[in-house]
């Protein structure tokens, strides 16, 4: 007088699909993983291409190279025209000091570095360094080339 219970499937407990094997419960990461490979590469070609600068003969010293920072660094260039540019932006000496006072305001840090052509006079470098003072950066790098000559009388 029982009721009785009644198994349907292998006996595991699971009901099995007629036609096929059924769904896969496993993710296939494969194709996942080939994308990300893609990626990975057009990001290492790429990434050289976007380093911003305008092509400057610099002066060569024997002086090493600053650590790197956390914060991409402002970038003041000076070309041999005497053009004062901005990163990769011209900028008009007279809108100098404004400008670079609306970034100061904008970064975190007072860091610049400034990258002037050889042939350039010391004169107007001095003046870019006033107007880059006074625009709020006191912290300023004099970018050079390495391999130039050395005071002890040795070569490059």
């Amino acid at each position: 007088m029982g009721s009785q219970f009644i198994k349907k499937g292998d006996g595991t407990g699971r009901r099995r699909r007629r036609g096929g094997a059924g769904h896969m419960s496993e993710m296939n990461v494969t194709p996942f993983v080939d994308v990300m490979l893609v990626l990975l590469i057009i990001f290492m070609v790429a990434a050289p291409m976007l380093t911003l600068g305008v092509p400057v003969e610099l002066p060569r010293t024997s002086a090493g190279a600053l650590p790197a920072e956390q914060e991409d660094p402002l970038a003041i260039t000076l070309l041999a025209d005497g053009t004062v540019m901005i990163m990769s932006s011209q900028v008009e000496p007279d809108t100098l000091i404004p400008q670079l006072r609306a970034i100061a305001e904008q970064r975190r840090d007072n860091k610049v570095f400034l990258r002037a052509d050889g042939a350039i006079p010391y004169e107007r470098v001095v003046q870019v360094m006033g107007a880059l003072n006074a625009g709020g950066f006191n912290n300023i790098g004099l970018v050079t080339e390495q391999g130039g000559p050395r005071f002890d009388g040795s070569g490059n």
